[in-house]
């Protein structure tokens, strides 16, 4: 069946395309937050199975979660438009990359100059005044849709403008990282130094960066929930990052409480766990990319936009309000009772 992206809420394009086989490399600008780029998996498994060579262009830290992947090349991005296009240059000039194509998920106008001036035609949502900086500008769906869908679509959208092989029509239902060797060696390293491996943990993340519209995105039951898990014979671990070790201790106190770990590892941590607890936010999308068990608390964000991408995750509040501590109790407890499914 055919699959129309106008019919899904998209414009088309007439602009002009390459031939498929003048196509040398894909380059990929991936979004900025870890949360994003772990929604974005769906997008780069399409781009990769076309066939073609794959350029990310990414933080720094996307690096080590890629790792695994068969990329031809990976550009780390420092957030400066002129710092960052001149390593895409460069990139472009080391291998040889004379006939480019360009997909933009980030909705920035820097990030369409990047590649502009990079000399990397590209597809991407026409927003923040960019339009007229794109090859291949595609309108926005009409309709509120979860990320990993919209970006799934925009990336469809390219593929099909491009010649190329766009895959299936949806997204799969859940994420499908692909681990390398490492992360798992390192992630069961942390267990083991953690004195836990032969026993039922709880991964907990009771931070989350930023607020949104102004409201702080970080449930304040985790003390309390901390403390009754214990109580219960459940070890309690978390890992934040380092510029959120302060908080997380002043959330969480009397959590286990590891040292920082590349995003790969922690991945891994995260489904070794028997229950991931956290915020909306990167960690839960984390889990959801490496398959584990988990509970994501909204209390400001809405579920249907930015929730876990997994048909398993456990949502609990919503856009105007927290959940009640003595729910996601009662609900951790459940869960854990129930045998994990490998």
């Amino acid at each position: 069946m055919h699959f129309s992206l106008r019919r899904a809420g998209f414009s088309d394009t007439t602009m002009p395309v390459p031939a498929t086989s003048a196509i040398q490399a894909l380059y990929v600008r991936l979004p900025n937050w870890v949360g994003d780029v772990c929604m974005s998996l769906p997008s780069l498994d399409a781009l990769i199975a076309t066939g073609v060579p794959v350029v990310v262009c990414a933080r720094p830290w996307a690096r080590d979660l890629l790792s695994a992947y068969d990329l031809a090349g990976f550009v780390p991005m420092a957030g400066n438009w002129r710092a960052d296009r001149s390593a895409v240059h460069a990139c472009r000039r080391k291998s040889r990359h004379a006939r480019t194509v360009g997909l933009l998920l980030p909705d920035s106008l820097s990030s369409a100059l990047v590649f502009r001036f990079a000399g990397v035609p590209c597809a991407g949502y026409r927003d923040d005044g960019r339009s007229l900086i794109l090859r291949w500008p595609v309108a926005k769906p009409r309709a509120p849709v979860h990320a990993v869908r919209s970006w799934f679509h925009l990336t469809r959208h390219a593929l099909e403008r491009w010649g190329l092989p766009p895959g299936p029509p949806a997204p799969a239902p859940e994420l499908t990282w692909q681990a390398a060797g490492s992360h798992i060696q390192d992630g069961r390293a942390a267990v083991e130094a953690a004195g836990v491996a032969d026993m039922p943990f709880v991964l907990i993340a009771p931070t989350a960066v930023g607020l949104h519209k102004g409201r702080i995105k970080v449930w304040q039951g985790f003390d309390s929930l901390t403390r009754s898990l214990q109580a219960r014979g459940y070890p309690v671990l978390m890992a934040p990052p380092p510029a959120e070790r302060e908080a997380a201790l002043a959330a969480a106190p009397t959590a286990q409480c590891l040292p920082p770990m590349p995003l790969g590892a922690f991945a891994v941590l995260t489904r070794l766990a028997a229950l991931s607890i956290c915020n909306d936010s990167g960690v839960s999308h984390l889990s959801a990319a490496a398959g584990a068990r988990q509970i994501t608390l909204f209390g400001v964000t809405d579920p249907a936009r930015t929730g876990p991408w997994s048909p398993t995750a456990v949502r609990m509040g919503g856009p105007d309000a927290w959940p009640a501590a003595p729910d996601v109790l009662s609900t951790a407890l459940t869960l854990l009772d129930r045998p994990k499914v490998a």
